[in-house]
């Protein structure tokens, strides 16, 4: 038996040991995968397995996540800090061999995988990564970036929507440095795919512009595998795509059926798998030593290749200086000094504005000073307020471009934008109408999960947008974000607060979704960017302790202000929740500062009343779908009018002082814990 035979069959048995330790997952894939993992790991991608990030490395992408009892596999094998006892520990309580693939928990994993599609649209982004910083900082004899990203995919990524969008924008886009796998092995979890996938995938991608081609025998021709590698490599123009024909838990009793796809296969199935590949049937986890040996080679080439990178890399900062330091403080995720002096400031003086034209303006004003801004817009440039004056497009005859035509594609927008973080070296952007978020939600969910910071500037962000109707008006989006972890929300009043935001997004270590307006509002006396990092604060108060507080956000801000004057005889203050988030995140004393307890409060805001019982006794907001009509017209018609609010103002305090009522409940909560 060969070396690459010995290779291969202790990668399928390792995995099926995996997933039978856990008595739970996925065994099929990497067992028909296996040939692939081990062509690909032995004789194409540069990695350095002791130095997971090293700049100059491959990237790989287990678009199909289910199957990462192959990628664990593999790490363990080649070198990465993954151990036997990790392997055994798939997924345990804490261990770093989780369910599906998570970046930042196991070293040598690029992008969080698991919802089918995704890895795709995070190659896309990888690949753009590359091809920008080598636009940008390559020069000649100094190839410092230069890498490949290698995707894994089956049936159910191809199926899903997002990988279309994105295949798409990659074959416009030309990115020849993606080589995708299509593991073809006409299994999905409810059968065979005649069931309900029967187009021709290779000539789908054909027609996007992909270079495609077909291995036969994915099963034991390794050969042909790395024959159509290479020819891929050769394709610089066009993303590839190589549909491999593999049988879905090759070896098992049995193989090529759906039985071994989400299930660990039975005992005397291992059994006798592990006997016909020559392995003892009644051991776990053998891995033998020439196995070892051979993939101790790998991690010395690895390292080798990475050394001379390094070498590279000081040669050119002494060339170059300027571009070598900047380069440095890219890849290390450090912003340029004291950038926030960078941003526009804004007065009472100044015109009403929209908030969408004031985050243009603050996005410029970063872009000039921070090159590692880079995004765009999913077809709404104009809308959005996101062009970057001075800068060209991306586009595949001007890679060096750093503005990106996503066209209509918003969930594989926000995706890419997610493998543009986790190439290094960028902050992307991201831009759509606010109620399209939801198009794009399951990546803005995987980035907060991630970590990944991106800026999702979502305009249009209210009934308050006007004549396209509830089609359009985002009534519940902004719940929906702020109900998820890790993405920090923003819905600035006016100029000031969009300022603020925008230190505060570039700060936060996630996504970031800033809310903006279509009409224009007033930046009002008291905004001020300082309250906006902390999430809330007093823009209008009254002397002494207040007989209420008005509580609102964004454009109805003013409308409270307006409010709090038609409220004689009582003592009103206002407050600005531009984010929640933040204000979660202040001492319990702060808060407290700003939401008094003990005194009424009533939220303002023309989205939906979710979330607002936390701090207020009574939300005046949406509590049906909006209305197609002049945005005036639309706050008359569902009270967001300085005369209602002022009206159900004094009840909620008539009613305050006759229940006794105590709160806000938020707030109290956390003071008594």
């Amino acid at each position: 038996m060969s070396i690459d035979d010995r290779c291969i069959n202790t990668i399928r048995v390792l995995s099926s040991d995996v997933v039978r330790a856990a008595n739970s997952g996925h065994p099929g894939m990497p067992m028909g995968m296996a040939p692939i993992a081990h062509t690909l790991w032995s004789k194409f991608m540069k990695y350095s397995p002791k130095s997971p990030k090293w700049a100059g490395r491959d990237r790989f992408v287990l678009s199909n996540g289910h199957g990462c009892a192959l990628l664990y596999s593999m790490l363990h094998l080649t070198g990465y800090n993954v151990t036997m006892k990790d392997l055994q520990s798939f997924r345990k309580l804490d261990s770093i061999t989780p369910g599906h693939p998570e970046t930042g928990i196991t070293d040598g994993i690029e992008v969080t995988t698991g919802p089918l599609g995704q890895g795709i649209a995070n190659a896309v982004g990888l690949a753009i990564g590359e091809a920008h910083l080598a636009a940008k900082y390559n020069k000649p004899g100094f190839e410092l970036f230069d890498n490949f990203t290698y995707v894994f995919c089956g049936d159910g990524c191809l199926q899903e929507g997002v990988a279309a969008e994105a295949a798409s924008l990659a074959g416009h886009l030309g990115l020849g440095k993606i080589i995708v796998f299509y593991d073809d092995n006409n299994i999905t979890i409810d059968g065979d795919t005649t069931l309900s996938f029967t187009e021709d995938v290779l000539k789908r991608h054909d027609a996007l512009g992909w270079h495609t081609s077909t291995v036969v025998e994915g099963n034991t021709d390794i050969d042909a595998i790395a024959r159509a590698v290479e020819a891929a490599k050769l394709v610089t123009d066009k993303p590839s795509m190589i549909a491999i024909k593999t049988v879905i838990g090759y070896g098992s009793v049995n193989e090529g059926t759906h039985g071994v796809h989400g299930s660990p296969l039975k005992p005397d199935d291992i059994k006798q798998l592990k006997s016909k590949f020559g392995f003892d049937p009644n051991a776990s986890f053998q891995v033998p030593a020439e196995v070892y040996n051979f993939y101790k080679g790998m991690e010395a080439r690895g390292a080798g290749l990475e050394s001379a990178w390094n070498q590279m890399f000081a040669a050119y900062s002494k060339r170059y200086p300027a571009l070598g330091s900047e380069l440095e403080r890219r890849l290390a995720g450090k912003l340029p000094t004291n950038w926030q002096a960078a941003l526009p400031t804004y007065s009472p003086k100044d015109k009403a504005n929209a908030t969408r034209n004031t985050s243009g303006q603050c996005l410029n004003a970063l872009a000039k000073i921070m090159p590692e801004l880079m995004g765009g817009s999913a077809d709404l440039t104009p809308s959005n307020k996101t062009a970057l004056k001075g800068e060209t497009d991306f586009q595949a005859d001007n890679p060096i471009g750093r503005y990106l035509r996503f066209g209509i594609r918003e969930h594989a927008m926000v995706a890419i934008g997610n493998g543009m973080h986790a190439y290094g070296g960028l902050i992307p952007f991201t831009a759509t109408f606010m109620n399209f978020i939801e198009y794009a939600f399951p990546a803005v969910r995987l980035a907060a999960l991630s970590h990944h910071k991106q800026l999702l500037i979502m305009t249009h962000d209210s009934i308050g947008l006007g004549e396209d109707g509830p089609t359009h008006q985002p009534i519940e989006a902004m719940a929906l974000c702020r109900a998820t972890p890790n993405v920090a929300d923003f819905r600035p009043c006016g100029g000031t607060e969009v300022a603020g935001s925008y230190i505060a997004a570039v700060e936060h270590n996630g996504p970031s979704v800033l809310s903006l307006s279509r009409q224009n509002l007033t930046n009002l006396p008291g905004a001020s960017v300082e309250g906006t990092l902390k999430g809330a604060y007093v823009i209008q108060d009254c002397r002494g302790k207040p007989d209420l507080i008005l509580v609102s956000t964004g454009s109805e801000v003013e409308i409270a202000v307006a409010a709090s004057g038609l409220l004689a005889g009582l003592k009103v203050r206002v407050v600005s929740m531009p984010s929640m988030y933040l204000f979660e995140k202040q001492s319990p004393e702060y808060q407290n500062s700003v939401l008094i307890p003990g005194i009424p409060t009533v939220a303002i805001e023309a989205l939906a009343t979710f979330g607002w019982d936390k701090y207020a006794h009574y939300t005046i907001g949406m509590t049906t779908f909006g209305a197609s009509a002049p945005y005036k017209h639309l706050y008359k018609k569902f009270g967001f009018t300085p005369e209602n609010i002022a009206l159900t103002a004094k009840k909620v305090v008539k009613a305050f002082k006759k229940s006794g009522c105590v709160g806000p409940l938020g707030v109290h909560i956390k003071s008594a814990l």
